[in-house]
C-alpha cells in the first residue's frame, strides 16, 4: 500500500508555483504528540529530496523512501543536502520512552531522532500524516514534535473466519494501522464459521473446514452449517498458506506490528470437529462445539497445530481463546467425568482450566505466552496467561489485582462491530450501539486498581468480528475513523486529552482518509439530545450533540419540527414539567438530515420506590432501583446505562406511589434485538393494589412483534387506566423466551 501512495503524495508537485496561495500549516495529529510547537516557515519535497540514515536506522529509511518516492537512502556520514529526510540518533535525556521520537520540520530538512527502530517508524508514521495532511502533500509546516506512547500495547483484533479477506488486503489493513501506530494485529483465524490457516500435518482443515456451502454467514448459520469442500463451484471461504502468512508477519514486522495468531479451543471449534469427529465428546461429525477435554487425541492434535504455529508467528504471545464454551458435552462424557476425577477437579468449570493451564505449560515450554478471553479466568487462572477483558471490565479488573497482564477490550467501548448510528440507518450489524464519542471517552486503566495493579494494564485493543461485514469496504466502514479515536486512547496522555479538540483534529483527517480511498463512516446529521433531570424541582437542563463539526442546530419545545427560523442554540437550557423537546441540524437554510425528538415527562412515577419481585441482571444494572423512574429514557443500545435488563426471567416490578393516586395511563417500552438474545416480551400486564398483597388485573396487552424479526425494534405498551386508582402499580412482563428483556422509563400519568 505505502508504494500505491506513492504517486498520490506526489501528484502535486507540479503545484508549487501556487503555493502562497494556499493555507498552510496543518499540524493535526492522531493521536496526539506529547509537545507540539509550531514553527517559522515549511519545507518542501522536491524531486531532489534524500533521505539519509544513520546505520541503526537504515532500514526504516529505505522503507519511507519507498513511501514517499524519494531517491535511495544515503549515510549521514557526509552533509546532507538541502530538502531532505535525515534519521538519527537521539539525545537520551530528550526522550522518556524507547518507542518515542523527535521529529524537526526546518525550511532545510527534516529529522527524525530517535533511540530505536521502533521509534523511528513512530517517527515515520507521523511524518508520512503530516504529508497527506497538507492541502499541497509536497509542503509541510515547520515545527518540533517530541511524542511516545502511554501504552506498550495497541491492538487491532480481525476476524478473518466469519469472512475471509484475501492477503493482499491484510497488508493495506496493517498499513492503515501503522499510520495511527497501532502496533499489534490480533488476528483471529480459526472459529466455526472456517478454519484459515493451513497445516501441513491435517489438510483436511483448508481443504474442507475452510469453505462452508452459503457465502452469507447469516444464512450458513440459520441453515445446517455444513462446510463444503476446496473446489466445490459453491464453496464460499478460503484460507492463508503459510508462506502467504510468513509473508504477512515479515510486512508487518517491517512496519512495527506484531502478528498475534489466535488458534481457538476449546469451544468455537464446530470446523475442527467436523473434519476430525474423533477430537470430539460425541465422535460423530456437526453435533459438538467443544473439543473432548478427556481425550488425549484432542491436545495431541492441539499441540501439533500449534507447533507449526509458533514456526510462522514470532510474536511472544499465542491466543488461544478460551471463550464462551458451552460444557453441556463435558458433563455427559464419560471421558471428560474420568479427567475431573482422575485430575481431582471440582467441576466443568475447572476442567476448562486445567486445558488452559495445560496448553500454558506448551507454549511456555516453547518460549511463548499464552493469551486468552478473560473466560480463562473460570476455575482458576494459568500461572503466567494474560488475559483480554471483553465481557466489560470485571475480568480484567480481576486478573490485574491477581498480579496478572490484561489488554482492556470491553464490548461497550472496543467492538467495532456495533452500530456507530441509528440502527435504521445503517447497514445490518449484530447489535451494540458505540459512537465515535463513546469510543475516545474509553479510559483503559479502572479506577477500582490499586497503582501496583494498573501496572498490568498492558493497553487495550478494538475488535472487529465480520459476521455482518462481508467486504472490506464494509470492514474499513466499520472501523474508520473508530479507530483514530481509540489510537488516541492507547497513544496519548490524558492530561490534555478533549474530545472538542479531537473532533477539530478530525476534520483534517477526512481528507487524509479520502485520498487513501479509505470508506470510513461519514459523520451523522443526527442530533443527540441531553436531559440532565431534577426530579425535585421538576426542570430539566437540555444540551444537544451531534457528530458534524460545530453545527448549526435549531429545536422546538412543542413538538413540532424545526425550521431555519426555529429557535437557534447556543448552549444548555432550561426546560419546565412536560414537554416534547425536537432538534435538527442545518446547513445553508436547509435541513440535511432528520429531526430527533426528546420526550420530557414529568410524570407520577419519578423517584418513587420501586419493589423488585424478581431481581433485575447482574450484568445490565442501569442505575439499579432508580432505572425504571429515574426520567431518563434509554438510547439505541441497552448498554447504555438507562435500558434494565432482566436475564432469562420475567420483569416483576411494583411501584410504590407512596399513597392512592387516581390514575390515567401507563406506558413502559422493550427493545428486541435477537442476535444477542433480546426480546420483546410475549406479553406485559398491569395490576393494582392498596396494600401490596391484594392486586386486581387491569389490563393485559400482548405482543405483536415476530420473534424472528432481528433487526433493531423498540415497542412500547401503553395502558389506558383512567377510572383506576391505587397506592400499588405491578407490571409483569413475561419473558417467554428465555432471553434477555430490556426494560425503559416506566411513565405513569
Amino acid at each position: 500500500m505505502l508504494k500505491r501512495i506513492t504517486c498520490l503524495l506526489l501528484l502535486v508537485v507540479g503545484l508549487s508555483n501556487v503555493l502562497h496561495s494556499q493555507s498552510w500549516g496543518n499540524l493535526d495529529l492522531i493521536p496526539r504528540p506529547a509537545r507540539i510547537l509550531a514553527t517559522a516557515g515549511t519545507f518542501t519535497f522536491t524531486s531532489q529530496s534524500k533521505v539519509y540514515s544513520t546505520p541503526r536506522f537504515k532500514e526504516v529509511a529505505t522503507l519511507l523512501a519507498s513511501a514517499t518516492g524519494l531517491s535511495q537512502v544515503a549515510s549521514t556520514s557526509g552533509k546532507p543536502a538541502r530538502h531532505s529526510i535525515v534519521f538519527g540518533v537521539a539525545d537520551k535525556s530528550a526522550l522518556s520512552d524507547s518507542a518515542g521520537y523527535q521529529l524537526k520540520v526546518t525550511p532545510d530538512h527534516v529529522f527524525i531522532l530517535a533511540f530505536t527502530r521502533t521509534g523511528a517508524l513512530n517517527g515515520m508514521q507521523s511524518l508520512l500524516q503530516l504529508r497527506l495532511l497538507q492541502p499541497v502533500p509536497t509542503v509541510i509546516p515547520c515545527a518540533e514534535i517530541t511524542d511516545y506512547p502511554r501504552f506498550g500495547y495497541r491492538g487491532v483484533h480481525l476476524d478473518v473466519s466469519r469472512n475471509f479477506f484475501p492477503a493482499s488486503y491484510i497488508k493495506r489493513f496493517i498499513d492503515l494501522m501503522a499510520l495511527y501506530k497501532m502496533n499489534t494485529f490480533h488476528w483471529h483465524l480459526t472459529d466455526g464459521a472456517g478454519w484459515r490457516l493451513e497445516i501441513k500435518r491435517y489438510p483436511e482443515l483448508t481443504r474442507v473446514a475452510a469453505w462452508r456451502d452459503k457465502a452469507s454467514w447469516k444464512e450458513w448459520w440459520n441453515g445446517n452449517r455444513h462446510y463444503a469442500r476446496e473446489g466445490d463451484p459453491n464453496a464460499y471461504g478460503g484460507y492463508y498458506t503459510q508462506e502467504e502468512a510468513r509473508e504477512i508477519v515479515a510486512y508487518a514486522a517491517q512496519r512495527g506490528i506484531t502478528v498475534i495468531p489466535e488458534i481457538e479451543m476449546p469451544g468455537h471449534s464446530e470446523e475442527v470437529l467436523a473434519v476430525y469427529p474423533q477430537l470430539s465428546c460425541s465422535g460423530l461429525p456437526y453435533k459438538n462445539s467443544e473439543f473432548c477435554l478427556g481425550n488425549d487425541s484432542t491436545f495431541h492434535f492441539l499441540e501439533n497445530v500449534l507447533t507449526e504455529v509458533l514456526d510462522i508467528f514470532p510474536s511472544p504471545y499465542i491466543h488461544i481463546g478460551g471463550d464462551e464454551a458451552d460444557k453441556k458435552a463435558w458433563k455427559q462424557c464419560p471421558k471428560c467425568q474420568q479427567r475431573i476425577r482422575q485430575e481431582h477437579l471440582k467441576d466443568e468449570n475447572e476442567l476448562q482450566s486445567y486445558a488452559i493451564r495445560r496448553m500454558e505449560k506448551f507454549l511456555v515450554a516453547h518460549q511463548r505466552k499464552l493469551l486468552g478471553w478473560d473466560e480463562i479466568l473460570e476455575g482458576g487462572l494459568a500461572p503466567e496467561a494474560t488475559v483480554m477483558s471483553w465481557r466489560g471490565e470485571a475480568g480484567g479488573i480481576a486478573a490485574a489485582l491477581a498480579g496478572h497482564n490484561v489488554i482492556m477490550t470491553p464490548g461497550g467501548f472496543c467492538y467495532f462491530d456495533s452500530y456507530q448510528a441509528d440502527p435504521t440507518t445503517q447497514p445490518e450489524a449484530i447489535g451494540g450501539y458505540l459512537p465515535l464519542e463513546k469510543v475516545y471517552s474509553y479510559e483503559p486503566v479502572p479506577e477500582e486498581l490499586t497503582p501496583q495493579a494498573a501496572q498490568h494494564v498492558l493497553g487495550a485493543q478494538a475488535n472487529t468480528w465480520t459476521e455482518y461485514i462481508p467486504t472490506t469496504d464494509h470492514l474499513e466502514y466499520m472501523i474508520y475513523p473508530r479507530l483514530l479515536a481509540l489510537s488516541e486512547v492507547v497513544w496519548s496522555d490524558t492530561l490534555h486529552k478533549e474530545w472538542t479538540d479531537f473532533q477539530r483534529r478530525l476534520q483534517s483527517h477526512y481528507r487524509l482518509l479520502q485520498r487513501l480511498h479509505v470508506n470510513y463512516y461519514r459523520p451523522s446529521y443526527a442530533v443527540t439530545i441531553h436531559p440532565a433531570i431534577n426530579i425535585a424541582a421538576h426542570k430539566t437542563v437540555i444540551s444537544f450533540s451531534t457528530e458534524q463539526y460545530q453545527p448549526q442546530i435549531r429545536y422546538t419545545l412543542d413538538g413540532t419540527v424545526p425550521t431555519s427560523q426555529s429557535a437557534l442554540y447556543g448552549s444548555p437550557f432550561e426546560v419546565h414539567g412536560t414537554a416534547t423537546v425536537t432538534a435538527a441540524v442545518f446547513k445553508d437554510n436547509n435541513m440535511p438530515g432528520k429531526s430527533a425528538s426528546l420526550q420530557l415527562d414529568d410524570h407520577l412515577a419519578l423517584g418513587k420506590k420501586v419493589i423488585y419481585n424478581l431481581p433485575y441482571s447482574k450484568g445490565y444494572p442501569a442505575q439499579r432501583e432508580s432505572t425504571l423512574v429515574n426520567g431518563y429514557r434509554g438510547s439505541l443500545t441497552y448498554g447504555d446505562g438507562q435500558w434494565q435488563g432482566f436475564e432469562g426471567k420475567d420483569m416483576d416490578v411494583t411501584i410504590d406511589m407512596d399513597q392512592p393516586t387516581a390514575l390515567k395511563s401507563l406506558s413502559v417500552s422493550f427493545m428486541q434485538q435477537t442476535g444477542p438474545g433480546v426480546y420483546i416480551p410475549a406479553f406485559v400486564e398491569v395490576l393494582v393494589s392498596d396494600d401490596n398483597k391484594d392486586f386486581r388485573k387491569v389490563k393485559q396487552i400482548d405482543n405483536d412483534v415476530p420473534v424472528t424479526q432481528s433487526t433493531l425494534t423498540f415497542k412500547d405498551f401503553r395502558f389506558d387506566l383512567k377510572g383506576q386508582s391505587a397506592r400499588y402499580i405491578r407490571i409483569h412482563a413475561k419473558n417467554l423466551q428465555h432471553g434477555f428483556l430490556f426494560a425503559d422509563e416506566v411513565i405513569i400519568y
